[in-house]
């Protein structure tokens, strides 16, 4: 039911979404006796869609996400684990094309490769399942381990969770297999986005975990003010951002993270 409602919930959150939706609305009531409110409604779905697509709104609410935590040091020794969280692959894309089908996110994968070379003697643990709501096409974990396999990964040395659909699945599917003993040390790789909310979801589920986030979509403070060059880069990044915010304050509400806004 969880799963279900945050998929519905995610689609509403994603604020192109709602600008869309208000437009549509609006050219309904255009005919009937509530058309001022129409006019009001498309202008606003137009002013919005320019906002969200053009002024870096998208980045400065990423921004936040991205530097709550610090990057790993590797000076603090080796790790014992490392778990890895889905979502850099498209399963149905892989299906219909036969061919690994990296997103946006692919430094998820490509990064496990050099910790593990790095790390030789570490476990290596890719939890994630197929998070789609109709899901066409296998779990991302089995395509994620052949893929490893061909950039140099011991098959070995791999872990597959091929359940999880959620972020708290991750956690709670990820803690069953890797059975962390105490003392040991795991990394969590996932987008820097994404890091507070999976590092509540694990520590909720008892999997005490250290961030290493990759895959930032902001340069910092650098371009922060700098506006987009292309409406579907804004709304894309506004999207990704307003998404991660409300999955911070449902998992929180729900009981699936340790805190509103997980710290370091």
């Amino acid at each position: 039911m969880f799963f279900v409602a945050s998929k519905l919930l995610g689609f509403f959150a994603l604020p192109s979404n709602d600008v869309l939706a208000a437009g549509i609305i609006g050219l309904g009531l255009m005919p009937t006796r509530f058309a001022r409110t129409a006019r009001a409604l498309l202008s606003a779905s137009i002013i919005l869609f320019l906002a969200f697509g053009l002024l870096p709104l998208g980045k400065m609410l990423i921004k936040p996400l991205e530097g709550r935590f610090p990057r790993w040091e590797a000076s603090s020794g080796a790790p014992d684990g490392i778990v890895v969280l889905g979502g850099a692959i498209e399963p149905e894309l892989v299906t219909a094309r036969r061919d690994s089908e990296l997103n946006e996110a692919a430094e998820r994968i490509t990064v496990i490769a050099q910790l593990a070379r790095i790390y030789p003697s570490a476990r290596i643990l890719y939890s994630g399942g197929n998070g789609s709501l109709m899901p066409r096409g296998g779990s991302e974990a089995h395509i994620a381990g052949a893929l490893l396999e061909t950039l140099g990964v011991p098959a070995k040395r791999l872990v597959l969770e091929d359940r999880s659909r959620t972020t708290a699945e991750n956690a709670e599917f990820s803690r069953r297999l890797a059975m962390p003993k105490p003392g040991e040390r795991w990394l969590l790789v996932t987008s820097a986005y994404h890091m507070p909310r999976s590092i509540g979801a694990f520590r909720k589920a008892g999997f005490p975990v250290e961030a290493y986030p990759v895959d930032y979509r902001t340069a910092g403070t650098a371009n922060l003010w700098i506006p987009f060059d292309s409406v579907a880069s804004g709304l894309g990044r506004t999207d990704t951002a307003v998404r991660e915010w409300v999955g911070l304050l449902v998992y929180w509400l729900a009981g699936r993270s340790s805190a509103l806004f997980p710290a370091p």
